[in-house]
């Protein structure tokens, strides 16, 4: 008899928890599982890989309700009648400009953001919470099931949450899975009375795919100059991304002569202060923000350089696509990069600051042998990691 899974996330915009939702997702065998997927926002870029046999769950007319701006919202909602919801929307606008904090403000806001989501009557064999914060206390508030998983997909440290809040719901959870050993180490050292429900799930990638996607395009997605260096990064225009520090690290680089040009894929909240940075510095001909592609396998491929200049990460899956393609990759030293990256050897691990990052791409560009030596030995490894797969059923079958 097939199980009953639930997986619960808020959107599928362009991240890395949803892209690696989307990849698990086209991995599961639907012969052995019935799957539900229930989003806040049936929105983002991925929204359209969602597997055929996956049933996406509507959403309430509350929530639509409670989601508008706050003067429709509370409008709209004395209108039908709801004045508690009404009041709870009022205190979730109120809770959000006295809360400087982001991952707090989610924290907090959630009790009154509940009450405009109704619980979800079918039961479930197993639901999952597949993304820190709200997903997680959705799973454990509003689903019943036999078995409830939360995942965290970044260094929990970093995100500056409120640890005692999301205790409360870590010791609901059957499981916490994270996507590194060092992601995991954190969490043990944070939750220490949880530390055996905590395990790791790397990301699942796979290299037949990111080949065929990255070949389907014969052109120059770059229209290259002679003798241009491609640089690329991918990544939301998010602070946690810290790509102010591209944009110095290439200003420093065309000061010097080198002829390269750097594109982010991706999109964002720092949009308007990137390009801004960009203007500041007279760098329009040499960094592009390209924005959100569905497929960027083909600018990944046609890069002669990944960079990812990040403050925090779990596990990068940019990273690890950047791998299989055998790109020379060079990142910053975020705690987690030395579980991706051996420097020196497949990559480059260099301090957080645009001097050093301006340094060793550099090098990289004089050094053809360095760039060669990087691509092979990325070429010896056997990259992928479809076998997850199997952690993940022996987890939802323990």
């Amino acid at each position: 008899m097939k199980k009953n899974l639930l997986f619960i996330m808020p959107n599928l915009t362009s991240g890395g928890g949803e892209k690696s939702l989307i990849t698990l997702l086209s991995k599961i065998d639907y012969n052995l599982y019935n799957v539900d997927l229930f989003l806040l926002y049936h929105s983002g870029l991925f929204l359209e890989f969602i597997p055929k046999e996956v049933r996406l769950i509507p959403i309430s007319e509350n929530f639509e309700l409670f989601t508008l701006p706050l003067f429709q919202a509370f409008k709209k909602l004395l209108f039908k009648g709801n004045v508690s919801l009404a009041y709870n929307r009022l205190m979730f606008s109120l809770r959000y400009r006295n809360i400087s904090n982001v991952s707090q403000r989610e924290q907090y806001n959630w009790k009154y953001l509940a009450k405009s989501l109704t619980k979800i009557e079918k039961r479930y064999d197993v639901a999952i919470g597949f993304l820190e914060k709200t997903a997680s206390y959705y799973c454990i508030d509003k689903v019943d099931a036999a078995k409830k998983i939360g995942w965290v997909h970044i260094d929990y440290d970093q995100l500056g949450m409120d640890p005692q809040f999301d205790h409360k719901y870590f010791e609901q959870m059957d499981s916490i899975v994270t996507v590194s050993e060092e992601c995991a180490l954190i969490l043990k050292n944070r939750f220490p009375d949880l530390k055996n429900k905590v395990k790791v799930i790397y990301n699942i990638v796979s290299p037949t795919m990111i080949y065929q996607m990255a070949n389907q395009d014969n052109i120059d997605v770059y229209n290259r100059k002679e003798d241009e260096f491609n640089i690329l990064s991918i990544g939301r225009l998010h602070y946690q991304k810290a790509f102010e520090i591209a944009i110095e690290a290439c200003k420093r680089l065309i000061d010097r002569g080198y002829k390269i040009k750097w594109n982010i894929i991706g999109d964002g909240e720092e949009r308007e202060k990137l390009t801004h940075l960009i203007h500041a510095n007279h760098l329009q001909n040499h960094f592009k923000l390209l924005g959100l592609k569905s497929n960027p396998y083909p600018y990944l491929m046609q890069a002669d350089i990944y960079a990812q200049t990040s403050r925090f990460e779990g596990k990068s899956i940019a990273i690890d696509e950047a791998k299989i393609l055998n790109k020379p990759i060079i990142v910053t030293n975020f705690n987690t990069a030395k579980d991706q990256i051996k420097d020196g050897t497949d990559g480059l691990i260099v301090d957080m600051n645009a001097d050093a990052m301006a340094a060793g791409i550099e090098k990289l560009i004089k050094d053809t042998s360095l760039r060669n030596k990087l691509s092979l030995n990325l070429a010896s490894l056997k990259l992928g990691t479809e076998e997850e797969i199997n952690k993940f059923y022996n987890l939802l079958n323990r």
